[in-house]
């Protein structure tokens, strides 16, 4: 089997994670893998990738971030023919791409060309970020693409199944190999830990917020935030306001994630709205306790409230900040979410995930997808 890849990048992120995950795991059995990006490769991939997997960058990344209007597709149409003799000289079996822009150029490239096609959504559609020309303009490129990949039922809803051929997939989910706690990492106090870009969506406004309502309940307890992002001074700045300067650590994009979860003793997810957010797998995996804000998509589907984690009312400070307090007060509560938590791996482990790939691609090969197919676990 070839299969040709295209994302915008390799750096560090959600749909990038979960792109060398599914890569590796083709490489390992044997399949031949190309990555295309739309970088120049001056960067290395921030993940791991199989030394089998053949990455080719493109050098043909946009200012613009790959906006797409009826005004802009002439403007994209030297990147489009560079990404089509890049598939071509692939001699792909199917081609994959990763997220809406991505999608949409990776579909004009290989218009015309015979070659299957799938492309992955990695947010709720209904949430992502184009305007209304461009949403309009992704519906109607998305139906030449053989599979459209959401990852949960909760999003089937944006392509109806008499138009559109679609397949639930989630990501798949890698237990931190690991073991290593970094000594320097915290303090001796209890950790609080969240993982994600710090932009708009991932709510750490409201994580902090939450925080500073049950602080002073729980001296010794300290929120670290993992990742890097737009809203970097927002965040230090509510830090301020609030008195957390010492209680609250921002340390960036770091490589040894696992070794924070292992030393985690609760993980909050505050987004506003995802995709299916693996930081909250690989956090019960861990079997860390997680509290995880019911947003539009994703969390509901991955745990089941009060027994491997609880959910609260999204973009709500209060019911965040209830939900912390009791948590943190109960230990006996964590430990029984701790217990539960690790089954994760049962339905959203690499195995079974890929079990549903390989399955989505045999069925694109032999024309059989028809209106929505999904898998349930």
């Amino acid at each position: 089997m070839k299969l040709t890849l295209v994302s915008s990048s390799l750096d560090v992120g959600g749909a990038e994670r979960v792109l060398s995950i599914i890569s590796n795991y083709w490489a390992a059995k044997g399949w031949a893998i190309t990555i295309l990006t739309f970088d120049d490769g001056s960067q290395a991939p921030f993940y791991d990738l199989d030394h089998r997997i053949d990455v080719r960058p493109l050098a043909i990344e946009s200012q613009d971030g790959y906006k797409i209007s009826l005004f802009s597709i002439q403007d994209h149409l030297e990147r489009i023919q560079i990404l089509k003799q890049a598939i071509v000289a692939s001699r792909p079996d199917v081609v994959i791409s990763f997220v809406n822009t991505t999608n949409m150029l990776t579909l004009l490239a290989c218009w015309g060309l015979n070659l299957k096609t799938i492309v992955c959504e990695h947010v709720h559609p209904a949430s992502n970020q184009l305007n209304k020309i461009s949403k309009l303009l992704q519906k109607l490129i998305y139906l030449s693409a053989d599979l459209i990949t959401v990852q949960t039922h909760a999003a089937l809803s944006f392509f109806p199944a008499d138009r559109y051929k679609t397949f639930v997939i989630p990501n798949p989910v890698e237990l931190p190999t690991s073991a290593a706690i970094e000594s320097q990492l915290y303090t001796d106090d209890r950790h609080l830990l969240a993982i994600g870009k710090l932009i708009p969506q991932k709510g750490f406004d409201l994580a902090i917020e939450a925080f500073a309502q049950v602080a002073h309940n729980h001296p010794d307890w300290t929120l670290t935030i993992l990742g890097e992002g737009e809203m970097r001074s927002t965040l230090e700045n509510l830090c301020v306001k609030f008195g957390l300067e010492d209680r609250v650590f921002m340390p960036g994009v770091v490589k040894n994630v696992d070794a924070h979860l292992r030393k985690a003793d609760i993980f909050v997810l505050s987004s506003r709205f995802e995709g299916f957010p693996v930081t909250l797998c690989e956090a019960m995996a861990c079997g860390v306790p997680v509290i995880a804000s019911n947003c539009l998509s994703g969390p509901r589907e991955i745990l089941h409230d009060g027994i491997d984690g609880m959910l609260v009312a999204p973009e709500n400070v209060e019911a965040l900040a209830l939900g912390l307090n009791r948590l943190m007060s109960d230990p006996g509560k964590r430990q029984y979410f701790s217990h539960h938590a690790p089954k994760v791996l049962d339905r959203f482990g690499v195995e079974p995930v890929m079990a549903i790939w390989n399955r989505a691609i045999e069925q694109v090969l032999k024309k059989e997808v028809k209106g929505s197919k999904t898998k349930r676990k």
